[in-house]
């Protein structure tokens, strides 16, 4: 026996020494991987490993192959992880940009392939293509490298779509009725696209990616395969050395926020522009010395303009009167009837710009365009003729019973008025009484005249009231003084 043993240690002279489990420390004893076969006769030899790799401690232990004929000395890292083929299902398919340019979506139903590096569109399935010859059936493809795949909702009201984005700015939607049929595709694509994404980031960044045989680690790139070998690097126009989506959306959006900053920018040059403008422009005074602006008839205050044309009636007022007594008492509706608007608008412009006019001229010559630029020219004062002051207590006067006291009080509230809304108020309630006169012709009542000129004549400063119950008020206020115009203004009885 003893002899045995010395003869089987002379053949295994040549190996290295066997060192047993409980000759190593505690450290030692996990960071080496040996195999040793126990024999049941004494004819067999103890056999050790070659190859005894370290592993770094903080991984877990990963199992060790013990085929060694069928692994290679050279693996690439890369390799270790299957890319998904899918050999080809009908998927409904729209293209909705091409390089940045949008694009109309069209949907439309497409045999997709998924290669190791390309999706395939097909107008029809594979097999169809070949078996019928046709010339048209050359696919579509979609470089994987550096595309973005995500679920969307808001490119589409269609369920379950998938978009596609690639490096060059184009986008695909890929859609199914089925959700586990576009899921299985959603995964597959983006796992190949990570994948081919994650190769070449390893390529030209010196990722590990050289892994020993017989081993499950990675060894460092820089320290091994600059000796040994040299991969070719990929051609500058190479879609995998195209900048990431994110890296080309990132760019967008700083220069469209540089973009709008020289915007604004360009807004508060062009606000600076117009404040110097504005500041530089003349003033109101200066124009209407200069005769470029001229004072306005129409919106301007009875007082200046009484004081500006040196009366205590606005001309425009008596020429209104004239007219309309001249010939217009017998007209059907008068001052009820509504003119023409673009004709009294005209006539209205030729007042402010105090150029010579007729109101006997033809076109003037329907007679409401007359009456109605008078109620316009007593709608646009700023302070109505019966002045603001006065409202309420020309309510509280027409709101007593006594008719001798209500005649007393509102012509006691006449005299207080200013001498121009005194004046041109006599003028016109006279007037107006020769309206009356012709009542029968130009069916005119007071209760109408009073509707028409209420409002028109006096309102208060603030809509604080109700508007209905204060008409009914100017109304009765307006009618009162019509049929009491000759005690109020002292007007002789027609």
């Amino acid at each position: 026996m003893a002899g045995t043993r010395i003869t089987n240690l002379q053949n295994v002279g040549k190996q290295p020494p066997l060192i047993l489990p409980h000759q190593l420390t505690g450290a030692a004893q996990g960071t080496v991987q040996m195999r040793i076969k126990s024999s049941q006769s004494s004819g067999e030899r103890l056999s050790q490993t070659k190859s005894m790799v370290l592993q770094n401690p903080d991984l877990p232990p990963k199992p060790i192959s013990r085929h060694r004929r069928n692994q290679s000395q050279h693996n690439i890292g890369g390799a270790a992880e299957t890319l998904v083929v899918l050999k080809g299902e009908y998927l409904n398919k729209a293209k909705i940009s091409d390089g940045g340019k949008k694009l109309r979506k069209n949907w439309a139903s497409t045999w997709v392939v998924l290669e190791t590096d390309k999706l395939l569109f097909y107008k029809e399935s594979k097999q169809e293509a070949l078996t019928n010859l046709k010339p048209g059936c050359s696919p579509d493809g979609v470089d994987l490298c550096g595309v973005v795949v995500e679920w969307t909702t808001e490119r589409s009201s269609r369920k379950n779509v998938v978009q596609i984005t690639t490096s060059s700015g184009s986008e695909f939607l890929l859609q199914a009725d089925n959700y586990p049929t576009i899921c299985k595709w959603h995964d597959a694509i983006k796992s190949t696209a990570d994948n081919l994404s994650k190769g070449a980031g390893g390529q030209a960044s010196g990722k590990p990616g050289i892994q020993r045989a017989n081993s499950t680690e990675y060894l460092p790139r820089h320290g091994l395969l600059s000796k040994t070998m040299s991969l070719p690097k990929p051609a500058p126009d190479s879609p995998c050395t195209k900048e990431p989506e994110h890296r080309r959306s990132l760019i967008f959006k700083s220069s469209k926020l540089t973009y709008s900053m020289s915007d604004s920018a360009d807004k508060i040059g062009v606000k600076n522009r117009l404040k110097k403008f504005i500041s530089r422009r003349p003033s109101m005074k200066t124009l209407q010395e200069k005769g470029i602006i001229k004072d306005r008839v129409f919106g301007c205050h009875l007082l200046a303009l009484c004081e500006r044309e040196g009366t205590t009636v606005p001309k425009f007022v008596r020429q209104c009167v004239e007219a309309v007594e001249k010939r217009g008492l017998e007209a059907d509706g008068i001052y009820r009837v509504s003119g023409n608007l673009a004709t009294i608008q005209k006539l209205r412009f030729l007042v402010d710009q105090e150029e010579e006019f007729n109101l006997d001229d033809s076109q003037w010559e329907d007679i409401h365009v007359v009456t109605g630029a008078l109620k316009m020219f007593f709608r646009e004062l700023p302070e109505p003729l019966f002045p603001f002051p006065l409202f309420e207590l020309f309510v509280e006067a027409i709101k007593t019973k006594a008719g001798k006291q209500k005649v007393q009080v509102i012509k006691k509230l006449v005299l207080q008025l200013p001498k121009p809304n005194q004046d041109t108020m006599r003028v016109l309630f006279r007037h107006l009484q020769k309206i009356l006169t012709c009542s029968r012709k130009n069916l005119m009542s007071t209760q109408g005249i009073s509707i028409v000129f209420g409002p028109t004549l006096m309102w208060p400063e603030l809509d604080c009231g109700n508007m209905a119950v204060n008409m009914v008020y100017q109304n009765q206020i307006v009618e009162f003084i019509l049929i009491e115009s000759p005690e109020i203004f002292g007007l002789e009885k027609k």
